[in-house]
């Protein structure tokens, strides 16, 4: 399978470096098939990208590996999240299936109809969500063999004003949200964000969006495995929604690039 045509990537960082940055939702395509089962029409699917997409990211990410002293490793979703969330869990544990949004989403940002009703997941799941939690284990895995210890910093974006879908949006929105787990996200690691990004103007914990990404294999059994989201508000890089992004995002990648060596280098 060629790179263009691949659903998701890893790629390589340094040997010694326990560090992924997962960039999960920064892509736009969708595969034709999946494209024919999405209800809306072209120009109002391009206007959902615009909102669901954490745009630049990828390219933030990249950057953020070429500035770092030790390379990370980055594991890359090249296909959008209205395919599946990989983030999502595949089960009636996602209390954002409330709003249509779990790991196969049923409704936009807006809270409109994006798949039929009773649109069966399976397809989609076996598919996509599967494969890709399978190879982000593997990723997590490889580094716990090689170093001790994985670290797993999601790299995301966030819109500046609250879109109807957010479950939890009425609190502060920080420029830069750390969202954490109680089992993976240890105070070093937020003390360490909040270094690193400390001059974008404050960050906040868990609000608007918490939690962090690990692998269902190693969650809540392996501390070995830690955790952190990293949710950029959207305005401090980038024209909203879905617009170019600004010298903001050169900044950003810096201090993404300070907290990987930060982590890299603590024992």
């Amino acid at each position: 399978m060629s790179h263009a045509a691949a659903p998701f990537e890893l790629l390589p960082g340094a040997d010694d470096s326990p560090v992924i940055l997962h960039v999960p939702h920064s892509a736009r395509r969708i595969p034709p098939a999946v494209r024919a089962d999405i209800l809306l029409d072209d120009p109002e699917l391009a206007r959902e990208l615009d909102h669901i997409t954490d745009a630049h990211t990828a390219e933030l990410a990249s950057l953020a590996a070429e500035a770092s002293t030790v390379t990370p490793w980055r594991f890359v979703n090249r296909l959008s999240r209205l395919v599946v969330d990989p983030e999502r869990f595949p089960d009636e544990r996602e209390e954002m299936l409330a709003v249509g949004m779990g790991a196969v989403y049923t409704r936009t940002t807006h809270r409109r109809p994006l798949r039929a009703a009773g649109t069966d997941p399976e397809p989609l799941l076996s598919g996509y969500f599967h494969p890709y939690a399978r190879a982000m284990t593997a990723a997590v895995a490889e580094r716990l063999a090689a170093t001790g210890r994985a670290v797993v910093l999601d790299v995301h974006s966030y819109p500046t004003a609250r879109l109807p879908y957010e479950l939890h949006g009425q609190g502060p929105r920080p420029p830069v949200c750390l969202g954490t787990d109680s089992f993976h996200t240890p105070p070093g690691l937020v003390a360490l964000a909040q270094g690193a990004f400390a001059e974008f103007g404050g960050t906040g914990i868990d609000s608007p969006f918490a939690g962090a990404y690990v692998p269902l294999e190693f969650h809540g059994t392996r501390p070995q495995v830690s955790a952190l989201m990293v949710e950029i508000r959207r305005d401090t890089y980038m024209a909203e929604p879905g617009g170019a992004a600004g010298p903001g995002l050169i900044r950003l990648a810096a201090a993404l690039a300070t907290l990987v060596d930060a982590v890299s280098c603590k024992a």
